[in-house]
């Protein structure tokens, strides 16, 4: 993660060369304050529940092991990846200081993406988070009704009006970075709308679930919509 005046988290099942997605690392612990990758960037961390998460976006141009993430421009060999990529919201190095770069379903898969003792947030993962917000969530589905006004930041500096009852109640100060498609032309889209994450878990061997948070609402709820696994970033 609708048309509903809240404000949703939804975990949907998507294809992973169809977006270019965010990337929001995790792991189970009390340390560290803040992480540094294998770039320099230094990301702080918030304890949500017994759950630690980035504050900010990935944003490295290379694995932890230090190789190289090739940077894909070019929307036609975008859409033909078969490999690890990732590009910066509309070509545009400065939009990655503040939202973080999009990466596609490849480089997720490779388990390197996160620096060392980090992971890519799992669908399990994303769905403990969502039932420590929300009690009341629905299980399997995560579905809520005011999980994602409790993790997007607050006011208009970044996200659109109205960014409905947003609250950041626990400091995630999730960011509308929009998503790249590789179908209906749309290429870079969503910017300040929407937030798009990956997470590390496949649905079956075409779709993998990911993560996406609206203006409009103020819900999470995974998994109610469906596409196909091909050149996208989160």
């Amino acid at each position: 993660m609708n048309t509903r005046l809240k404000s949703l988290i939804i975990l949907t099942m998507i294809c992973g060369s169809l977006l270019l997605l965010a990337i929001s690392c995790k792991k189970e612990s009390n340390e560290p304050e803040t992480v540094t990758d294998v770039d320099g960037n230094v990301y702080n961390t918030v304890k949500i529940g017994s759950q630690l998460w980035f504050k900010e976006n990935l944003n490295t141009m290379r694995y932890n092991d230090k190789t190289d993430i090739p940077e894909i421009t070019d929307f036609t060999e975008w859409f033909n990846l078969t490999s690890g990529a990732y590009c910066n919201y509309d070509n545009n190095p400065d939009k990655a200081i503040i939202y973080g770069r999009l990466y596609n379903w490849y480089a997720v898969n490779t388990g390197k993406l996160c620096p060392a003792g980090w992971h890519v947030a799992s669908d399990e993962d994303w769905q403990q988070l969502v039932k420590f917000i929300d009690p009341d969530a629905s299980s399997g589905f995560g579905e809520s009704a005011v999980g994602g006004a409790k993790l997007k930041e607050k006011g208009t500096n970044h996200w659109l009006n109205p960014n409905e009852g947003a609250t950041d109640e626990y400091g995630f100060s999730a960011l509308p970075g929009g998503v790249r498609l590789n179908f209906l032309d749309l290429n870079f889209t969503e910017m300040s709308r929407y937030g798009f994450w990956w997470s590390s878990t496949p649905f079956d061997d075409t779709k993998v679930w990911i993560i996406d948070i609206c203006l409009l609402y103020t819900s999470p709820s995974p998994r109610d919509r469906t596409r196909s696994r091909m050149p996208s970033s989160a």
